[in-house]
């Protein structure tokens, strides 16, 4: 919740913004857990932003110039694509379990735009329905990984450490925390050689404007289901869920406080029925 409102204020606080993430955060929850479906959404973001976004102000963006070659472009992109294709059937093929886990990461790191929350759901359907993890596991995991920086890169070892069947543990760990950020790195060496120059550009501008407010609306989805669908089941459970959002956005509170505070209230809870 905290990570939506930050977003939604920086990114989609106007009207028009504002409607391209509600219009993004219904499409997403109308096919849930559909890596496709999310990767659609965020083009017609883009190119709503095109279109109606083009009048806002124009930032200023200074041009810096990346050492990075044309060659290592095009091989960072053929090896992003070759494991796309490759990985799946590979995995039909031998039916290994670190071929199953490596793809399973390395497609939900690589077919979702918008970092660790909009990951979610993917991530859920990846581990939870071939039983790998339980739904409360998961979830404890992802709850927990908000205490600390980085939530994405400790949820990801989290489950790799806690998978049901081997790999697990630290190989576990270091098999999903590669594959899932994998696809980010050898995009970045794609994008970099020419990102400075393209994003000073209007048109990239208001495209890009467009992209954020949908991952707001991705945000607000992946709130939605699973967090939100699995986590509260009673009045009580959303009341504390007010409480931790009002320290989080009133009081700035740490999260490794507010984690700690809600853990110990949620066991009080439980522990009076």
């Amino acid at each position: 919740a905290q990570a939506v409102w930050s977003m939604a204020r920086n990114l989609a606080w106007d009207r028009s913004r504002g409607t391209i993430a509600l219009l993004a955060a219904a499409a997403t929850l109308a096919f849930p857990s559909n890596a496709v479906a999310q990767v659609v959404v965020i083009v017609i973001a883009g190119l709503l932003g095109l279109r109606f976004l083009g009048s806002m102000a124009i930032e200023y963006r200074p041009h810096i110039r990346v050492p990075i070659g044309r060659t290592i472009a095009f091989c960072a992109r053929g090896v992003y694509l070759v494991l796309l294709v490759l990985l799946p059937l590979l995995r039909q093929a031998f039916s290994l379990q670190p071929i199953a886990v490596v793809d399973s990461f390395f497609r939900s790191g690589a077919l979702v735009f918008g970092g660790g929350h909009v990951v979610l759901p993917l991530l859920q359907a990846e581990v939870v329905p071939p039983g790998w993890l339980s739904n409360e596991q998961f979830l404890a995991g992802y709850g927990a990984a908000q205490a600390v920086p980085g939530p994405l890169f400790t949820f990801a070892a989290y489950l790799g450490a806690s998978l049901g069947p081997e790999p697990n543990g630290v190989a576990g760990a270091a098999l999903a925390l590669v594959a899932i950020f994998l696809p980010s790195f050898l995009l970045a060496y794609v994008a970099l050689g020419s990102w400075g120059m393209l994003r000073s550009r209007p048109a990239v501008q208001a495209t890009l404007r467009g992209i954020n407010a949908g991952v707001v609306g991705l945000l607000l989805a992946a709130l939605y289901t699973p967090v939100s669908t699995s986590a509260i089941a009673r009045p009580l459970d959303f009341a504390l869920a007010l409480l931790a959002f009002g320290l989080l956005i009133a009081w700035k509170a740490p999260p490794w406080i507010v984690v700690l505070l809600t853990a110990a209230a949620g066991a009080l809870l439980q522990s009076l029925g």
